[in-house]
């Protein structure tokens, strides 16, 4: 089932007494999310992400614009009838009850043709369990589990009713570091196997990059970007969306283009043929750096960590807008840790440019050594 949203705004009035300007928490969403598709939404807290979920599944209800699945439009049907599944960020399961009765309880609440007999009740909720591998807890009550089989549970209970749409709103959030991990493979297991159509919420770029088919990246409501994770990592339409995805984060510095070349301080850097003129901010991703002995950029030489495969180099640049400067080079590379300075190359297609004022990515090929 697509889902497509037409011009959707929703705004809130203000909290402040003395101020009538509307809070505007999702503005002008205009986009459609293909069937079966997994799709992440992805930004900071307070971004409307959360909001756009919940009017796409009738908690809210939209200031103006439209929504569709299919053909159906949606946009004023009550949540019980638009066929979703929510999943929210703190399980939401019922105590006293055993985890099959959990996952029974949508079922149960059918009413007329749509409620079916108690054996096909049963059926399903032994499908869902099966399908979220939690069969060996189900007369166990939601204490008795861990927090990731709890969110298994809240998942198998949206999906018991076989919905159009399944929406999950930021379901990791509450799980350690390892839970999270192995519950996002989950997560993602569970989609290509049912093929339900799934908006993912989270303001976790990694998660996001790592289980979703596409991601739209947000902020103060408004869609930045939307793509693959790969190709909005790799082609940044701005600051913001370059300086949101990425872990370390991408370094930005304060640069110039001069001659058709770019320059960090006064060292140029890469060729920049067709570039304008005049200061520019520049994004250089830590994997866009090549240690060289002979490198264009001059950094002095902070720590080197070691992380296994790969090798961290803390350095500082006088154009850098943060302290540290991070590269990651292979850890087979050589460095004199007693040096007071590190030199690198760059990799053209890991530093991007914005411009000054507007923080847009100026569209410019660069070249240098490493480009050939």
């Amino acid at each position: 089932m697509n889902v497509t949203l037409e011009h959707l705004t929703k705004a809130f009035p203000s909290q402040d007494r003395k101020s009538k300007q509307e809070v505007i928490a999702v503005n002008d969403f205009t986009f459609e999310i293909p069937d079966g598709e997994l799709v992440g939404l992805l930004g900071p807290s307070g971004c409307g992400k959360s909001t756009a979920l919940y009017l796409i599944c009738g908690l809210q209800k939209p200031t103006s614009g439209k929504i569709f699945f299919g053909e159906d439009d949606v946009t004023d049907l009550p949540p019980e009838n638009r066929g979703v599944g929510l999943v929210f960020q703190n399980y939401a399961l019922y105590p006293h009850l055993t985890v099959r009765q959990n996952i029974l309880f949508p079922l149960q609440n059918l009413k007329g043709e749509a409620r079916p007999s108690k054996e096909e009740m049963l059926r399903k909720a032994d499908e869902a369990a099966r399908l979220v591998q939690i069969e060996p807890y189900m007369d166990r009550k939601p204490s008795q589990l861990s927090g990731g089989q709890q969110q298994r549970v809240a998942i198998a209970r949206a999906l018991v009713k076989t919905p159009r749409i399944l929406l999950l709103d930021e379901p990791l959030s509450n799980l350690d570091a390892r839970l999270r991990l192995q519950t996002r493979e989950e997560i993602r297991r569970i989609q290509r196997e049912t093929g339900v159509t799934t908006i993912f919420v989270t303001h976790d770029q990694e998660e996001a990059m790592s289980i979703t088919d596409r991601i739209i990246v947000m902020k103060e409501g408004s869609v930045h970007q939307i793509g693959a994770p790969q190709q909005v990592y790799d082609d940044p339409v701005n600051l913001f969306v370059a300086k949101f995805l990425g872990n370390p984060p991408i370094n930005v510095l304060t640069g110039r283009v001069a001659g058709g070349r770019l320059l960090l301080g006064d060292q140029p850097v890469l060729e920049a043929p067709g570039a304008p003129e005049g200061e520019v901010w520049v994004g250089i991703r830590p994997e866009g750096f090549r240690l060289r002995p002979d490198g264009p950029l001059v950094c002095t030489l902070r720590a080197v960590e070691v992380m296994g495969r790969d090798m961290s180099v803390l350095a500082a640049h006088p154009a850098c807008e943060t302290p540290t400067l991070r590269a990651i080079i292979d850890s087979d590379s050589r460095i004199d840790r007693e040096s007071q300075t590190v030199r690198f190359s760059l990799r053209p297609n890991k530093v991007f440019l914005f411009s000054k004022e507007t923080e847009a990515r100026i569209p410019v090929t660069l070249r240098g050594e490493e480009g050939k």
